[in-house]
């Protein structure tokens, strides 16, 4: 078996590593705060997602073969080369539905980067059955370790970028999922040796490198683009959120001879924390308390607050405040409740005069919301 001379062309490795980059930021900034939109628009911000992650899986592949040089001519089978992309999509879609329609577990967590991981491998080794006039050959060494390097790659990725969901998670989870895409690729191709093969074996249409490029560079256009339009908007959310002052709460105390104001004493004050600062915010003056994986975030009228509590915990230190648990991921103060809403099964507590988003309430907390509402 005569293998050919493979040589590779850096300037289509270095943009192979660029388009990773800017896929990972774009899908896992996409799926950031979710849990705050409508289960329609959430839904469209999985798929919108999916579509750049598993996009930029594809791109990255084919990038970096279209950098690939032998000395004979190759083509590509269309119907194959299309199949790895939608196979990606379609994987990186289960996983990402898996995190944002779950309860989100250090379980749920692993296997939506585990399954990730295998979308990352089924995408390489469909798109290089996809190659015409040639024929992969792989070493069992190449295999493990393509595979071994996508499932704990992706998994570290997923830990990182959905642990606090912050800005800087977001960013290191980036690095890390494109990372794992790279890792992946130039391992497997590292090991993997190319023989000549004398017929064509099609499935589909076949396709040269001329034509595979420009499919390429429609979808790296598209993705950059997407790339662009989230990284203009990513710092706006945390650049417009005010740091209000807490209020003092205060008690009249009467002497002889004038009154006299002083702060009152306050059994439990909830601690968030922004930009390296703790605030201790007074529970009557928070909303709702909504669960981010390992960790939970207090709205006030007013802001949006990060805090390290989880919701388990937090659930038992509120419930002498008065908030009752409407939902597995969300606790609410009944004071701050304007209206409720009965649904056919559950409900929905709505919040007046601000820009609160309605919170959930399933149907096996419904008699208990109603009670604390006095309904």
């Amino acid at each position: 078996m005569e293998y050919l001379d493979v040589s590779y062309n850096l300037a289509l490795v270095v943009a192979s590593i660029v388009i990773s980059i800017a896929a990972g930021f774009t899908g896992l900034s996409l799926s950031k705060d979710l849990s705050q939109q409508s289960v329609s628009r959430r839904k469209v911000s999985v798929a919108a997602s999916a579509i750049a992650l598993g996009g930029g899986i594809w791109s990255m592949h084919f990038v970096a073969m279209l950098g690939i040089q032998m000395p004979i001519l190759f083509y590509y089978d269309a119907a194959i080369t299309l199949a790895s992309a939608l196979l990606a999509i379609l994987i990186v879609g289960t996983a990402l539905l898996l995190l944002h329609f779950r309860e989100r577990t250090p379980t749920t967590v692993s296997v939506a980067g585990a399954i990730v991981g295998c979308g990352i491998l089924a995408m390489h080794y469909v798109g290089m059955a996809g190659l015409q006039l040639c024929r992969a050959v792989y070493t069992p060494f190449g295999i493990f370790l393509s595979v071994f390097s996508a499932i704990v790659l992706c998994i570290a990725a997923f830990w990182i970028a959905y642990g606090q969901r912050t800005n800087r998670s977001i960013l290191l989870g980036t690095l890390c999922f494109a990372f794992a895409v790279c890792t992946v690729h130039f391992v497997a191709t590292a090991s993997t040796r190319f023989i000549e093969v004398s017929a064509l074996h099609e499935f589909g249409p076949v396709m040269s490198n001329e034509t595979l490029a420009l499919g390429v560079i429609l979808t790296s256009f598209v993705i950059l683009g997407a790339f662009l339009w989230v990284g203009v908007t990513f710092f706006v959310p945390s650049a417009s959120t005010p740091v209000t002052p807490l209020p003092m709460l205060e008690t009249v105390v009467p002497t002889s001879d004038k009154v006299v104001s002083n702060p009152a004493p306050i059994s439990l004050r909830i601690p968030c924390e922004r930009n390296g600062v703790t605030h201790l915010v007074d529970p009557a003056l928070v909303a709702f308390v909504r669960a981010e994986g390992h960790y939970t975030y207090v709205y006030t009228n007013s802001a949006q607050h990060f805090c390290a509590w989880p919701i388990n915990e937090a659930a038992k230190r509120l419930t002498g405040s008065g908030f009752v648990r409407t939902h597995r991921s969300y606790l609410v103060n009944p004071m701050q409740v304007d209206h409720f809403e009965r649904l056919k099964d559950n409900g929905v507590c709505h919040f007046a005069g601000t820009d609160l988003p309605p919170v959930p309430v399933s149907r096996s907390n419904m008699k208990l919301v109603r009670e604390a509402l006095g309904l």
